[in-house]
């Protein structure tokens, strides 16, 4: 027997039990590997799969954020006209109310100007009244002392009316 030449028996019990180990391993072991391997390679397609799906929603959550802030700014302009045009009807409902306030305030002071002036017209046309008649008195006092200017008066006024009922 020689180290580097086997004997016919050596190889045919290694031969053998290559068999009955290939056979076993062909039995019993390749399929639980090949089961592993391709239960490992369905996993990871999943994997990849499940991680191409999270990737699309966070595309489509990206896509939903940014019209989400679209609208939200779209919102946010409509509420800033809205606003404005609220605050510009305010002021000119304030604007309107004002000048129909002073409208009626300078009326109503007009209307007192008014009623004032013509109290005091009449005060004065009153005065005026009282003095003239005074004056008149007092004048018709001096000029009607005697008798002959008295009669002369009452002889004037009396053709007076007589020319005003003829006419």
């Amino acid at each position: 027997m020689s180290l580097i030449t086997p004997d016919f028996g050596l190889l045919f019990w290694m031969t053998l039990i290559f068999a009955v180990v290939f056979f076993i391993l062909a039995k019993f072991g390749f399929p639980m590997i090949t089961g592993m391997v391709n239960e490992r390679s369905e996993r990871i397609q999943d994997s990849i799969q499940k991680a191409r799906e999270a990737e699309l929603r966070l595309q489509n959550l990206a896509e939903e954020q940014k019209a989400m802030l679209d609208e939200a700014r779209a919102e946010q302009a409509r509420i800033l006209k809205e606003t404005a045009q609220a605050r510009d009807a305010m002021i000119a409902d304030a604007r309107a109310k004002a000048q129909d306030e002073a409208s009626k305030i300078l009326s109503d002071a007009q209307v007192r100007i008014a009623a004032e002036r013509e109290s005091a017209l009449r005060d004065i046309r009153k005065e005026v009244a009282i003095l003239s008649v005074n004056v008149a008195e007092k004048v018709l006092r001096k000029d009607l002392s005697s008798n002959e200017s008295q009669m002369e008066l009452i002889s004037k006024m009396v053709d007076e009316a007589s020319s005003e009922r003829t006419n």
